[in-house]
This record gives C-alpha cells, structure tokens and sequence, in this order.
C-alpha cells in the first residue's frame, strides 16, 4: 500500500497538536486513551523519535521483532522502513511527542501480524 502525506483520519487520538513542521521535519504531540493504539505501520524515509511527557507507551516493532516500554522522559527512535504499532500501556491517557525527520514524511499503513 503507498504511503498518505496525512494519517490523521487513519486513527483516533484523544488529542493532536502540531508544534513545529517544516520541510523534511515535524514535531507532533499526541494524547491517546487506554483504548487507542496508532496500527501498524512505516515511514518510507523519515525516523520516528518518540519523547513521552506523561504515561507510558509500548511500542511494539518488527524487523526485528521487538518490545520497548517507554515513560516519562525515555525516548526511543524507530529508524526508515522499520514497521511499528504503538499502544498506551497505562489505565490512563499517555502524552508523546513525535519527532519526525529528516526527508519527506509519508504513513506506510501495514497488516497486523499474524500471531
């Protein structure tokens, strides 16, 4: 599947803020909820750096396959190419940033994998 310039309508988020964005780099705050999960997928060019502010986020990953917990503080980056679903991993909302860049930002959508 190609890659969409804007994923906002793929996924629910409780909240999204845009903080900086200029060609080849972004830097977006996402809210989600116990519930909400931001699915499988990939960046064709761009590394995803993901800075918790409040909460804890798993990122689950793939190639290889791994499983990282973050919290507030602890950054992680997901390098080009690399599939990722990320998930809250507390009974309460989890606030990030995403630092995105360098190169031009595409969301690769990918199907689960099988289990």
């Amino acid at each position: 599947m190609p890659g969409v310039k804007d994923a906002s309508h793929l996924y629910e988020v409780e909240r999204r803020a845009y903080h900086a964005e200029r060609p080849g780099f972004r830097i977006t705050e996402l809210q989600i909820s116990p519930a909400q999960t931001v699915p499988w997928h990939c960046h064709s060019n761009i590394q995803d750096t993901f800075y918790i502010i409040e909460g804890q986020l798993r990122l689950f990953l793939r190639e290889p396959k791994e499983e990282v917990l973050l919290g507030p503080g602890d950054t992680y980056s997901v390098a080009p190419k690399r599939p990722h679903l990320v998930t809250n991993a507390c009974n309460r909302s989890t606030t990030f940033l995403v630092l995105q860049g360098i190169g031009e930002y595409d969301y690769v959508p990918l199907v689960p994998e099988a289990h």
